[in-house]
């Protein structure tokens, strides 16, 4: 079914063409609009509602064909169809003249109206609307509880929504253990359950009331433990579509629980980034939660962020490269009273400290390295397993 915006200062003629769409099943009305707007606000509302026609009222040809000017600037591969009370021939030559094929007129019939929008969405199926969508989309998975991976999303985040130009939002999908909100200082009305629960109807309105501004991103963190609440892959789905359409970077920090809807984050996610202390049990889970990803064709995305890293550790970076099999992306140094500091504050590391500099640099690096590709290792992973044998017990979770 064809998503439509209407636009139609006329309620009547609105009224009676949402009952004819509403008729062939064709098409939907997700979005009236009762007066023409300006550029801005038509494409404001434009990403929110992502629509593949619209149909605008020939109450006003000067406001009709600004529309259509804006649409084919801005969002080419949205079809516009004009609907009015007229059949006038001059009017139709009007119309053709500035590039609208489609005219339906009032009263709407319904053949007429099957007709038009098969005609439409032929066209669609061949030329989708191209809407300005971010693929910077990043998914943090710790390889095991503990690991650090909200810091490392939280000051990612917080490094990318610093670039110019790069709105981010950072979104807590940890639902049983979310603690972003804890860590930013956040007291939100709304939280990522209520962006959930309305996905099928975010739009410009709705959205500004989800997420909180902190700093130089916006978030979208858990609420109070719901152990019942459940979200489905659709609910996901347009969430992430909407959040797309309005944010040039996207992180997601994920439980480490493999559920259903994160996985499905995973398969749209540009990078995946699995977080890991130098530990002997933490490598053990990631090399387990490696295997499982390539199984569902998840592998190539996937870079290990080395996170607490100091001199003297006894598993080094490039043991962790060749245990996974997958390239370690960054090593975090471990900055126990700087990430303290952090939490105290409700933000992210001090940008001027090492730590900081190490974050800036991680983002820079997912910002031009964001095609980076996981290249196979000339050894086989078991030539390094003789690291593990004999070190469990000197190492505590």
């Amino acid at each position: 079914m064809l998503r439509g915006l209407l636009i139609c200062p006329d309620p009547e003629l609105a009224s009676a063409l949402t009952a004819a769409l509403g008729e062939t099943n064709q098409a939907g009305v997700v979005k009236t609009m009762d007066r023409y707007t300006g550029e801005v606000n038509l494409m404001r509302v434009v990403l929110a509602h992502a629509p593949q026609v619209i149909f605008v009222s020939t109450e006003s040809l000067s406001k009709l064909f600004e529309t259509v000017k804006t649409i084919e600037q801005q969002a080419q591969g949205i079809q516009v169809v004009a609907i009015g009370r007229s059949c006038d021939p001059t009017l139709l030559m009007e119309l053709m003249r500035h590039g609208i094929r489609e005219y339906l007129p009032m009263p709407f019939v319904r053949e007429s109206v099957f007709e038009s929008l098969a005609r439409v969405e032929e066209i669609v199926s061949k030329n989708p609307p191209n809407l300005s969508i971010t693929d910077q989309l990043y998914a943090f998975l710790p390889a095991k509880q503990g690991v650090g991976a909200s810091t490392v999303a939280l000051n990612t985040a917080w490094a990318l929504g610093s670039h110019k130009d790069m709105p981010t939002l950072l979104m807590d999908m940890d639902l049983t253990s979310g603690i972003l909100g804890f860590m930013l200082k956040l007291n939100p009305s709304r939280t990522i359950i209520d962006a959930a629960q309305n996905a099928h109807n975010l739009d410009e309105s709705l959205w500004p009331q989800l997420v909180t501004r902190k700093g130089p991103m916006e978030v979208l963190p858990t609420g109070g433990l719901n152990p019942e609440f459940r979200v489905d892959s659709t609910q996901i789905r347009y969430l992430l579509d909407f959040a797309r359409r309005h944010h040039s970077a996207i992180c997601v920090d994920l439980s480490g629980n493999l559920e259903r809807y994160s996985v499905e984050i995973m398969h749209e996610a540009k990078r995946i980034f699995m977080v890991v202390t130098p530990e002997i049990p933490t490598l053990h889970l990631a090399r387990e939660k490696l295997k499982y990803l390539t199984n569902i064709e998840l592998g190539d995305r996937i870079s290990i962020v080395l996170n607490r890293n100091h001199k003297r550790a006894v598993i080094t970076p490039e043991q962790v490269e060749n245990l996974l099999g997958v390239p370690v992306m960054t090593c975090l140094m471990n900055d126990y009273q700087g990430v303290h500091r952090s939490l105290q504050a409700g933000r992210a590391v001090e940008p001027t400290s090492e730590l900081g500099r190490q974050f800036a640099g991680f983002s820079n690096a997912i910002l031009d390295k964001s095609s980076h590709t996981n290249e196979p290792k000339t050894r086989r992973l078991v030539d390094y397993l003789s690291i593990l044998p004999g070190r469990y017990s000197a190492v505590s979770e």
